[in-house]
């Protein structure tokens, strides 16, 4: 192919609350919980870190660990990721350790194991899985990220709740809950479970946590087990204002340099993709709608767990090369997602890709498509973009136009840089 699309880069504009001060944000929201008067010196507390990049998340851990460690009590650490990191206990302290997570910085212990003990059985009729050491302390903390769940729709979606599920339930947890959503909802497990785990297996205290559109800090939340449904409920919606999303609702393609579990379920957030009900196209009322999604490379965080790669039509040869098919495979078995881990088309240059990609955006011509090009579904606030936005682009006042029009800067071997690397800024709007 002789003619690709020029591109240039955009600059979003989202609403940016960010808390300043993360250790004395902690410090203050669970001191309004007055916890000294339930736990007590000597007790053991396990608080929970999953395996999502949330922002600040080693200082958050660590400022809960020393709340607790200044009402006298005894805390530990606990991996809480389903069949994450291949549903080993040594693959899911790696993914915290790589986080910053660590015993030396938090100075307490990690205590990662896949053991789980069978609190009960739920009234839909299955068991009810929990961390042995979870279970063991004489209290929990819940500790996580309060978003829209990139498969389920509700009042209730990823965050505290579904922590206490697939987090602490692990792989025995995980796969049978998995398998009850199927036959009920996942607001009906996801509350059926949580009410168990809150009755039986003594969570004292949840930290939410909300991130604004530039995957930031913006709200710290500490909440009382009795409180958990009805601040999830009101901290979703704030999260689902604050959520980072492409500046335009429709593309010929999209590529994306990563994805990756520290970046979301999915690997790429299928609430900014448009790709949250099909795996392959936009429901109806759903945008963005994407014709081709170009898969680049994975994060190194994510230890070669490619769940979510399925969703995309093309990829980078070397994105598969690194791909660890038996964890992303574990992991999307597990919930329940097989399509997940397929591989699609690949090859070997960017070049070639869109020698492929561009001809199936319909009688468009390839120098006339619609591109848009990120590193990931949680970093869009600056977007390279086609020729085809550059008209509307410069009539929003929510987008600032940082560059001129450029070609695309494949290499003699037909690949593109990061997107980061892209040319600096020369223009302005």
């Amino acid at each position: 192919m002789s003619e690709y699309p020029s591109i240039f880069r955009v600059r979003q504009t989202f609403e940016r609350p960010i808390v300043e001060d993360i250790p004395a944000e902690v410090a203050a929201q669970l001191a309004k919980l007055d916890l000294k008067q339930t736990v007590q010196p000597g007790q053991s507390v396990a608080i929970t870190a999953g395996s999502r990049g949330i922002a600040n998340i080693h200082l958050i851990i660590k400022a809960v660990v020393d709340h607790f460690k200044g009402l006298g009590a005894e805390p530990f650490i606990v991996p809480a990721m389903g069949s994450h990191g291949g549903a080993t206990a040594e693959g899911q302290q790696k993914i915290i350790n790589s986080y910053g997570i660590t015993e030396e910085f938090c100075g307490c212990p990690i205590r990662a194991s896949m053991e789980t003990v069978v609190v009960c059985e739920a009234a839909e009729g299955f068991p009810v899985h929990f961390d042995k050491h979870a279970f063991g302390a004489d209290h929990v903390v819940v500790c996580g990220r309060v978003k829209p769940h990139t498969g389920f729709v509700g009042d209730i979606e990823s965050g505290l709740m579904k922590m206490m599920l697939i987090g602490l339930g692990k792989y025995n947890g995980a796969k049978i809950y998995h398998r009850a959503i199927k036959d009920y909802t996942f607001g009906q497990i996801v509350r059926s479970v949580a009410r168990e785990v809150l009755a039986k297996c003594r969570v004292v205290a949840g930290v939410a946590i909300v991130e604004n559109g530039y995957d930031e800090t913006a709200r710290i939340q500490a909440v009382a087990p009795s409180e958990f449904e009805d601040r999830e409920k009101e901290l979703l919606v704030l999260a689902k204002g604050w959520m980072p999303q492409l500046p335009f609702k429709q593309a010929d393609i999209l590529l994306i340099d990563e994805i990756g579990k520290n970046i979301s379920g999915t690997g790429m957030d299928t609430n900014v993709v448009g790709r949250k009900y099909l795996d392959h196209r936009a429901h109806d009322d759903e945008f963005p709608k994407i014709r081709s999604i170009v898969i680049r490379g994975l994060t190194h965080e994510t230890h070669g767990n490619a769940t979510g790669i399925g969703l995309s039509e093309f990829a980078l040869t070397r994105a598969i090369d690194i791909m660890d098919q038996h964890i992303t495979r574990t992991n999307c078995l597990t919930g329940g997602h097989s399509t997940g881990a397929m591989i699609p088309l690949h090859y070997a240059s960017d070049r070639d890709v869109l020698d492929v990609a561009l001809p199936q955006s319909g009688l468009t011509d390839p120098i006339d498509a619609k591109l848009m090009w990120i590193r990931n579904t949680l970093e869009v606030a600056e977007v390279e973009c086609s020729a085809a936005y550059f008209e509307e682009a410069k009539s929003r006042d929510d987008l600032e136009i940082l560059t001129d029009l450029r070609p695309l800067p494949f290499d003699d071997s037909g690949l593109l840089p990061a997107v980061s690397e892209v040319g600096e800024p020369v223009g302005g709007k």
